[in-house]
């Protein structure tokens, strides 16, 4: 019988969450031959209506983890169309470091793959995804879970991939950690798209680079608008900008009107973008108060770690949010290679902090910044190459060897 230390005896971890970037590290994770369970509070389990940018950084991670892009019915992110709110003119803005083979999706077709590819058929272990298990408490230290349940759950390592409201964070921390406002909310809404092409009012959309479509309002606070097609085509994804004040703290609502929405920027565009509003609407059309995290001091402590939104909230601004929670969840697979033991959890921990920290917290940064930089990510070459061309899985790979000497 393999005792605790011995190298053949696969580690036991407790994902807390069952987002994008938990779901990616149960894949890196029983693909090492893992043992891997996932606690997620919900019942049931679906990504909210909206689309979400898979840049190439984040799919590197996840083509060697075996994604089917076919299954994300994604539209290619060649590049990004800039137009003036009030002008109505636009630029094509290609990327300056060259075609990336970035993808717009459906959140929830990303979820979908990953799930399948975390707790299907494949290689490893498949993870346990316990939904309606919402997590109380952690003792970091120790690396045991506590469910409202009663239920304490006991692991080699806890990953806190919970979000802005993470409870592993403040068990991390010792204290509670809100996320402050970042001074502007959006409104998050996808578009029935099968006959917007034929509408010569819509023209704009559908020319030029196959991407974003970024609208700014100058000459006044914060506003503007991203839209991109997901879904085969089939969907519009907008996301409408907005300044408010960080003192407002009416935060997510489930549900806003159209009006509501044209009233923020009724006679500040060009009468042809407000046509887009007239598409019928798939589902709800909800409003967001954007959030994010100062630095954190520390993401791990004992067998306990922070991953994503709960370690590095950040503004939607770069489209790096799951990115980088994808990036860290490959960055464990590195890490936590077959025959890791538990002696070896907290060493390989503060590797992983060592190597991920200053990475999320610059992101974290950057994309709060962005608001005051009208559109400098699409025409910053240094950003672009500080977020695309960095290879999550080498960079990791290398570091693991420099800290722990060759994997078997």
């Amino acid at each position: 019988m393999a005792t605790p230390n011995d190298s053949s005896r696969p580690l036991n971890i407790s994902i807390v969450g069952a987002g994008i970037g938990g779901l990616t590290a149960a894949i890196a994770l029983r693909r090492n031959g893992h043992l891997v369970e996932i606690f997620e509070a919900a019942e049931t389990k679906a990504e909210i209506g909206a689309g979400l940018g898979v840049q190439i950084n984040a799919l590197r991670v996840l083509e060697h983890l075996g994604l089917s892009k076919d299954n994300l019915k994604s539209t290619p992110s060649d590049g990004n169309v800039v137009f003036d709110g009030r002008s109505g003119e636009g630029r094509t803005m290609s990327w300056l470091i060259g075609p990336t083979n970035g993808l717009l999706c459906h959140r929830n077709d990303l979820y979908e793959e990953l799930n399948r590819l975390a707790t299907g058929e494949g290689e490893g272990p498949p993870a346990k995804l316990r939904l309606g298990s919402k997590v109380v408490r952690c003792n970091a230290e120790e690396g045991s879970i506590s469910l409202e349940s009663g239920e304490v759950v006991h692991a080699d390592f806890v990953l806190g991939a919970d979000g802005v409201n993470s409870i592993i964070r403040t068990n991390i921390l010792g204290y509670v950690q809100n996320a402050p406002s970042c001074g502007f909310s959006c409104f998050r809404m996808v578009l029935e798209a099968s006959n917007a092409q034929e509408n010569p009012e819509l023209a704009w959309f559908y020319e030029g680079a196959s991407g974003t479509r970024v609208i700014l309002v100058n000459g006044e606070p914060f506003r503007r608008l991203i839209i991109y097609l997901v879904q085969n085509r089939t969907l519009i994804n907008v996301v409408a900008f907005y300044a408010d004040s960080p003192e407002d703290e009416a935060g997510s609502v489930p549900t806003v009107t159209r009006e509501e929405v044209l009233d923020k920027f009724h006679g500040r565009l060009d009468p042809k973008f407000l046509r887009l509003f007239d598409l019928p609407v798939r589902g709800s059309i909800r409003k967001w108060k954007i959030r994010a995290l100062p630095m954190l001091p520390t993401w791990v402590l004992g067998r306990a770690a922070l991953l994503g939104d709960a370690a590095h909230a950040t503004a939607p601004l770069l489209a790096q949010g799951a990115g980088m929670a994808i990036e860290e969840g490959g960055a464990l697979g590195c890490l936590l290679p077959a025959g890791t033991r538990r002696e070896d959890i907290p060493a390989r921990l503060q590797a992983y902090q060592d190597l991920r920290k200053e990475r999320g917290d610059f992101v974290r940064k950057e994309s709060v910044d962005q608001a005051s930089k009208p559109a400098i990510f699409v025409r910053s070459l240094e950003i672009q190459r500080i977020l695309l061309e960095y290879d999550t899985l080498k960079t990791s790979q290398e570091f693991y060897q420099e800290r722990f000497g060759k994997a078997d």
